[in-house]
């Protein structure tokens, strides 16, 4: 059967003070809206997911590649593709709130050991 969902009824996870999401997972996708304080940053990292990230808010800067040689910053209604395996990092500039997509789901965000996000 299908479900209708609302943002405002999915419950609010802090990942830490400055990051809060909600998340969405289907079979074979997941998505997240998420808000971020200036000046947080994800750890470079990489996953087996194909990741879609559209800011609402704010400025993203990432920085892509082993060696971080590509920079690129994506503002309000700027989206992004990243392939599966890619190492990315990214830096919030201002209050951020943006989207991202996966498929497949992240199975370190649904059992909690998203560790490299929690320090």
């Amino acid at each position: 059967m299908i479900e209708k969902l609302n943002w405002d009824a999915v419950p609010i996870e802090e990942v830490t003070p400055a990051m809060h999401r909600k998340i969405i997972a289907g079979e074979k996708m997941m998505i997240a809206k998420m808000k971020f304080k200036d000046g947080f940053r994800v750890p470079l990292h990489s996953h087996e997911n194909e990741q879609i990230t559209h800011v609402i808010s704010g400025t993203i800067r990432f920085w892509f590649g082993d060696d971080k040689s590509q920079e690129m910053d994506l503002n309000p209604g700027d989206i992004i593709v990243i392939p599966p395996n890619l190492p990315h990092e990214a830096l919030m500039i201002g209050d951020v709130e943006e989207i991202d997509h996966w498929a497949p789901p992240r199975q370190d965000w649904s059992d909690g050991t998203d560790h490299y996000l929690r320090k």
